[in-house]
């Protein structure tokens, strides 16, 4: 068993508030879990209005799988309409 863990820095340049942060995290979020089966969560700056943090985890039987798909949500992320500031991938 292989579980593949991407975290992710966001700049969120357009948003004046707390509010409009979190209609456009959820949908990213709720985007890439229906679209590639992974878990998804906010993981640091809740609080900040230009910033986010988020964690994605896959587990698969296949360390290449699993690095696909984290490799797939990345790409997904970076043409999204946030700005990924920087990212980690590791696996287990």
């Amino acid at each position: 068993m292989v579980v593949g863990v991407l975290r992710l820095e966001l700049a969120l340049p357009g948003n004046g508030c707390l509010k409009d942060k979190r209609r456009v995290v959820k949908g990213l979020v709720d985007r890439l879990r229906h679209r590639f089966n992974v878990s998804v969560a906010e993981v640091d700056h809740q609080d900040a209005h230009r910033r986010a943090s988020l964690a994605v985890a896959c587990v698969s039987g296949d360390r290449t799988l699993c690095g696909q798909i984290l490799e797939a949500v990345l790409r997904t992320v970076d043409a999204s309409d946030v700005l990924l500031h920087d990212y980690e991938m590791e696996f287990y």
